[in-house]
């Protein structure tokens, strides 16, 4: 058999990756490891988080092709493309693109906390994308959930603009996350820290025609109230959002109630 026809059957066959696929765009702000088969959904985890954090969900609700982020520079993840510079919004950026490039048809997309964030900036942008977002216990604007705004805090981000005012920053951030958030890149997670604190997505809302739910958190039941109100107001500005309080929680949702946020997700994915 000549070569080129041994070439083209193997191809056929899928024997061999399409040259198309081997030379297609390859993240250099976060890797992706996925999970399953069926509709495709992305799991964005927040700051100093890895993918770890959504193993349990993904157990507990199959039936779908879950692409697990983690971002270059959390929970022991080399710091390749963010090692310099803004982080934020070219990360989803680049999470639009792999939906774009790898031709995921509108997947759902839910993020914790930055991850959050980072799914409201990509159905903001590049809305035909996107199926569905749910963002976990994340505000518009980051600030408040440190009880202030993103103008409050600018003058304390532009203090900490340098390397030891980062790191310090990041420990800061350290003791919000999942354990084994230390193990991230300081640098990193402060340069992250520094853009959310000043970041305000309130006026993006509007430009998100995916259904939006919103799963938030609250400690004891003396906190609901405020922070129900915390959480309408902040969303008011969103067509249609769908607003859910976990009780009993810490910022960590999936893993302080399991249960209840699986119960969640799988109804999210199911709507």
């Amino acid at each position: 058999m000549k070569r080129r026809h041994f070439l083209a059957g193997a191809l056929a066959l899928g024997l061999l990756g399409s040259p198309a696929a081997a030379q297609g765009f390859q993240p250099t702000r976060f890797s992706v490891e996925t999970v399953g088969r069926g509709p495709d959904v992305i799991l964005i985890p927040g700051l100093t988080s890895g993918r770890d954090v959504w193993r349990g969900t993904v157990a507990a609700v199959p039936g779908y092709r879950y692409h697990l982020i983690q971002v270059a520079g959390f929970a022991g993840e080399p710091a390749r493309g963010n090692r310099t510079g803004a982080i934020v919004s070219p990360l989803a950026d680049e999470i639009a693109r792999y939906i774009a490039d790898r031709n995921l048809r509108r997947p759902a997309i839910v993020g914790h906390s930055m991850g959050g964030t980072l799914a409201m900036m990509i159905a903001a942008r590049r809305p035909e994308l996107v199926g569905k977002v749910m963002v976990v216990d994340m505000l518009p604007q980051p600030a408040g959930l440190l009880g202030g705004t993103a103008g409050d805090w600018a003058p304390l981000a532009r203090m900490m603009d340098s390397q030891g005012g980062r790191r310090l920053f990041a420990n800061l951030m350290t003791a919000f996350g999942p354990p084994g958030g230390a193990r991230s890149d300081s640098e990193v997670v402060g340069r992250a820290a520094q853009e959310l604190a000043v970041l305000d997505l309130t006026a993006d809302l509007a430009r998100i025609r995916a259904p939006l739910s919103v799963v938030y958190a609250s400690p004891d039941a003396q906190a609901n109230a405020a922070i129900d109100r915390q959480f309408t107001r902040a969303y008011a500005g969103a067509r249609g959002a769908r607003l859910a309080r976990i009780g009993g929680s810490g910022h960590m949702v999936m893993l302080d109630q399991p249960t209840r946020f699986r119960a969640a997700v799988a109804e999210f994915l199911r709507r």
